[in-house]
Protein backbone atom coordinates (compact mmCIF):
# COMPACT_ATOMS: atom_id res chain seq x y z
CA UNK A 1 0.00 0.00 0.00
CA UNK A 2 3.01 2.35 0.87
CA UNK A 3 4.45 2.07 -3.00
CA UNK A 4 0.67 2.55 -4.38
CA UNK A 5 1.59 5.24 -7.39
CA UNK A 6 -1.04 8.27 -6.87
CA UNK A 7 -1.62 11.11 -9.55
CA UNK A 8 -0.52 14.37 -7.83
CA UNK A 9 -1.47 18.06 -8.44
CA UNK A 10 -0.53 21.37 -7.54
CA UNK A 11 -3.95 23.59 -5.45
CA UNK A 12 -5.59 24.35 -8.96
CA UNK A 13 -5.97 20.46 -10.09
CA UNK A 14 -2.80 21.09 -12.68
CA UNK A 15 -1.43 17.46 -12.82
CA UNK A 16 2.11 17.18 -11.62
CA UNK A 17 2.94 13.35 -12.10
CA UNK A 18 2.86 10.57 -9.54
CA UNK A 19 4.20 9.81 -6.43
CA UNK A 20 3.68 6.97 -3.73
CA UNK A 21 1.47 7.17 -1.45
CA UNK A 22 3.99 7.59 1.77
CA UNK A 23 5.81 10.31 0.11
CA UNK A 24 2.24 12.19 -0.45
CA UNK A 25 1.65 12.39 2.51
CA UNK A 26 4.72 13.18 3.72
CA UNK A 27 4.57 16.31 1.52
CA UNK A 28 1.45 17.24 1.10
CA UNK A 29 0.45 16.86 -2.76
CA UNK A 30 -2.91 16.85 -3.75
CA UNK A 31 -4.49 13.75 -4.69
CA UNK A 32 -7.53 12.53 -5.80
CA UNK A 33 -9.69 10.15 -3.38
CA UNK A 34 -13.42 8.31 -4.16
CA UNK A 35 -15.83 9.27 -1.35
CA UNK A 36 -19.02 7.33 -0.62
CA UNK A 37 -21.67 8.01 2.07
CA UNK A 38 -24.72 5.74 2.42
CA UNK A 39 -27.96 7.05 3.47
CA UNK A 40 -31.27 5.12 4.56
CA UNK A 41 -34.72 6.51 4.82
CA UNK A 42 -36.47 5.59 8.32
CA UNK A 43 -39.58 6.65 9.64
CA UNK A 44 -38.21 9.83 11.34
CA UNK A 45 -36.89 11.27 8.39
CA UNK A 46 -33.16 9.59 6.88
CA UNK A 47 -30.00 8.09 8.76
CA UNK A 48 -26.39 8.54 7.31
CA UNK A 49 -23.91 5.26 7.72
CA UNK A 50 -19.95 5.33 9.18
CA UNK A 51 -17.26 2.90 9.08
CA UNK A 52 -15.46 1.97 12.35
CA UNK A 53 -11.85 2.23 11.21
CA UNK A 54 -10.05 -1.14 12.42
CA UNK A 55 -8.12 -0.79 15.21
CA UNK A 56 -5.04 -2.17 13.24
CA UNK A 57 -5.30 1.06 10.63
CA UNK A 58 -2.14 2.50 10.71
CA UNK A 59 -4.00 6.49 10.28
CA UNK A 60 -6.86 6.67 13.08
CA UNK A 61 -7.64 3.67 13.94
CA UNK A 62 -10.80 2.84 15.71
CA UNK A 63 -12.34 6.42 14.72
CA UNK A 64 -15.55 6.64 12.87
CA UNK A 65 -15.14 7.91 8.99
CA UNK A 66 -16.82 7.67 5.74
CA UNK A 67 -18.95 4.96 4.87
CA UNK A 68 -16.76 3.46 2.09
CA UNK A 69 -13.04 5.79 0.65
CA UNK A 70 -10.13 5.27 -0.53
CA UNK A 71 -7.38 6.54 -2.86
CA UNK A 72 -7.70 6.51 -6.30
CA UNK A 73 -4.55 5.14 -7.80
CA UNK A 74 -2.62 6.60 -10.94
CA UNK A 75 -4.11 4.36 -13.26
CA UNK A 76 -7.43 4.23 -12.19
CA UNK A 77 -10.97 6.32 -13.48
CA UNK A 78 -13.32 8.01 -10.97
CA UNK A 79 -15.54 4.74 -11.86
CA UNK A 80 -13.31 2.71 -10.64
CA UNK A 81 -13.62 3.76 -6.81
CA UNK A 82 -17.17 1.95 -6.42
CA UNK A 83 -14.44 -1.06 -6.10
CA UNK A 84 -14.38 0.63 -1.82
CA UNK A 85 -18.11 -0.30 -1.25
CA UNK A 86 -17.33 -3.35 -2.52
CA UNK A 87 -14.03 -4.45 -1.25
CA UNK A 88 -14.94 -2.45 2.75
CA UNK A 89 -18.79 -2.98 3.29
CA UNK A 90 -19.42 -5.99 1.21
CA UNK A 91 -22.61 -4.59 -0.98
CA UNK A 92 -22.40 -4.72 -4.59
CA UNK A 93 -23.61 -0.78 -6.06
CA UNK A 94 -22.85 0.06 -9.29
CA UNK A 95 -21.86 3.60 -10.42
CA UNK A 96 -24.41 4.28 -12.05
CA UNK A 97 -26.62 4.02 -8.57
CA UNK A 98 -24.81 7.30 -7.05
CA UNK A 99 -25.24 10.27 -6.94
CA UNK A 100 -22.34 12.91 -7.57
CA UNK A 101 -21.95 15.43 -4.99
CA UNK A 102 -19.39 16.95 -6.84
CA UNK A 103 -15.27 17.46 -5.83
CA UNK A 104 -15.18 18.42 -2.61
CA UNK A 105 -11.73 19.76 -1.13
CA UNK A 106 -10.68 17.72 2.19
CA UNK A 107 -7.52 18.24 4.04
CA UNK A 108 -5.88 16.53 6.94
CA UNK A 109 -2.99 18.42 8.35
CA UNK A 110 -1.14 16.61 11.37
CA UNK A 111 2.37 17.31 12.60
CA UNK A 112 3.49 13.51 10.83
CA UNK A 113 0.60 13.28 8.25
CA UNK A 114 -0.38 16.05 5.25
CA UNK A 115 -3.91 15.16 3.13
CA UNK A 116 -4.65 17.08 0.92
CA UNK A 117 -7.59 15.72 -1.45
CA UNK A 118 -9.89 16.08 -4.07
CA UNK A 119 -12.23 14.17 -3.06
CA UNK A 120 -14.74 12.71 -5.57
CA UNK A 121 -17.89 12.33 -3.02
CA UNK A 122 -21.19 10.52 -4.16
CA UNK A 123 -24.34 9.55 -2.07
CA UNK A 124 -26.02 6.22 -2.05
CA UNK A 125 -29.80 5.84 -0.74
CA UNK A 126 -29.71 2.27 0.48
CA UNK A 127 -32.40 -0.09 2.41
CA UNK A 128 -32.47 0.46 6.09
CA UNK A 129 -30.40 -2.26 8.11
CA UNK A 130 -27.37 -3.17 8.67
CA UNK A 131 -27.56 -7.29 7.35
CA UNK A 132 -26.01 -6.19 4.14
CA UNK A 133 -22.65 -5.37 5.45
CA UNK A 134 -20.48 -7.82 4.89
CA UNK A 135 -16.78 -6.31 6.22
CA UNK A 136 -13.13 -6.46 4.92
CA UNK A 137 -12.33 -6.83 8.48
CA UNK A 138 -8.73 -5.53 7.93
CA UNK A 139 -9.84 -2.26 7.37
CA UNK A 140 -13.14 -1.94 8.85
CA UNK A 141 -14.22 -3.10 12.17
CA UNK A 142 -17.98 -2.53 11.89
CA UNK A 143 -20.59 0.27 10.96
CA UNK A 144 -23.03 2.54 12.71
CA UNK A 145 -26.24 4.88 11.77
CA UNK A 146 -26.82 8.22 12.67
CA UNK A 147 -29.95 10.61 12.32
CA UNK A 148 -28.70 12.68 9.66
CA UNK A 149 -30.21 15.89 11.32
CA UNK A 150 -28.40 14.85 14.57
CA UNK A 151 -25.30 14.91 12.35
CA UNK A 152 -25.96 17.99 10.83
CA UNK A 153 -26.87 19.74 14.22
CA UNK A 154 -23.37 18.32 15.49
CA UNK A 155 -21.51 19.49 12.33
CA UNK A 156 -22.97 22.68 12.72
CA UNK A 157 -22.35 22.69 16.39
CA UNK A 158 -25.69 23.40 17.58
CA UNK A 159 -25.12 20.08 19.69
CA UNK A 160 -22.00 18.60 21.01
CA UNK A 161 -23.06 14.76 20.63
CA UNK A 162 -25.01 12.39 18.54
CA UNK A 163 -26.55 9.36 19.37
CA UNK A 164 -25.51 6.14 16.94
CA UNK A 165 -26.70 2.58 17.10
CA UNK A 166 -24.50 -0.47 14.93
CA UNK A 167 -22.51 -3.24 15.26
CA UNK A 168 -18.66 -3.92 15.99
CA UNK A 169 -16.02 -6.75 16.06
CA UNK A 170 -14.39 -7.03 18.97
CA UNK A 171 -11.24 -8.37 19.49
CA UNK A 172 -12.60 -12.15 19.24
CA UNK A 173 -14.21 -11.62 16.50
CA UNK A 174 -17.50 -11.72 17.69
CA UNK A 175 -20.06 -8.79 16.76
CA UNK A 176 -21.41 -7.03 19.22
CA UNK A 177 -24.26 -4.31 18.91
CA UNK A 178 -24.22 -1.42 20.83
CA UNK A 179 -25.72 2.40 21.22
CA UNK A 180 -23.78 5.17 21.90
CA UNK A 181 -23.52 8.56 22.19
CA UNK A 182 -20.62 10.06 20.19
CA UNK A 183 -19.01 13.62 19.45
CA UNK A 184 -16.91 15.48 16.79
CA UNK A 185 -13.49 13.67 18.08
CA UNK A 186 -14.82 10.42 17.57
CA UNK A 187 -14.50 11.30 13.88
CA UNK A 188 -11.35 11.09 11.78
CA UNK A 189 -10.21 14.69 11.89
CA UNK A 190 -11.48 15.77 8.47
CA UNK A 191 -12.12 19.75 8.50
CA UNK A 192 -15.40 21.18 9.60
CA UNK A 193 -15.48 23.13 6.04
CA UNK A 194 -15.25 19.17 4.39
CA UNK A 195 -17.92 18.13 6.76
CA UNK A 196 -19.86 21.37 6.47
CA UNK A 197 -19.87 20.76 2.67
CA UNK A 198 -20.78 17.15 2.62
CA UNK A 199 -24.04 17.84 4.82
CA UNK A 200 -24.99 20.89 2.90
CA UNK A 201 -24.97 18.86 -0.63
CA UNK A 202 -26.60 15.87 0.98
CA UNK A 203 -29.26 17.85 2.02
CA UNK A 204 -29.60 18.92 -1.20
CA UNK A 205 -29.26 16.17 -3.35
CA UNK A 206 -32.14 14.27 -0.49
CA UNK A 207 -34.52 16.85 -1.31
CA UNK A 208 -34.00 16.04 -5.43
CA UNK A 209 -34.40 12.44 -4.48
CA UNK A 210 -37.31 12.35 -2.62
CA UNK A 211 -39.08 15.25 -4.63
Amino acid sequence: MKDEQLNIFDEKRNHLGTAARDEVHQKGYWHETFHCWLISKSQKGFDIYFQIRSDTKQDFPCLLDITAAGHLLAHETVEDGIREVREELGIDLSFDELHSLGIIINRIHLDHFLDNEFSHTYLSVIPDGFFDFTLQKEEVAGVVKASFRDFSDMVFGQTGKMPIQGFEFNEHGIKEQFDKSVGIDDLVPHEMAYLKDVVKLIERKLKLVSS
